[in-house]
């Protein structure tokens, strides 16, 4: 039980110490380096993202070799063989076309 009020205790100390540094900044006019660094800090720290999870329990996540795969395909292997940008302008990595490649309903 000591865990979550010790952890809000600390959020909100350093949460005033960040407005205190803000105001001195705004405020005084002999607000110097250790204000700057305080608040520039805790600016950036507000950038973080804090409601993430692992790449495996996220929704929608995608493996992990599923971008070098696809950038595998992509690369030209020389002329003449597979993978190169031909007159069709599909790549190996392109999916066929259902109806074949011609130009209307087979």
């Amino acid at each position: 039980m000591a865990g979550p009020t010790v952890r809000r205790g600390v959020a909100l100390g350093l949460g005033a110490l960040w407005w205190w540094a803000v105001a001195r900044l705004v405020l005084a006019p002999d607000a110097g380096l250790l204000e700057g660094a305080v608040a520039a800090g805790g600016w950036g720290l507000s950038l973080l993202p804090v409601h993430c999870v692992p790449k495996t329990r996220a929704a929608g996540a995608v493996g992990a070799g599923r971008w070098r795969q696809a950038w595998r395909a992509a690369v030209p292997a020389g002329p003449g063989q597979a993978g190169e940008v031909g007159a069709t302008g599909a790549t190996t990595a392109s999916p066929p076309h259902r109806s074949g490649g011609g130009s209307g309903p087979s």
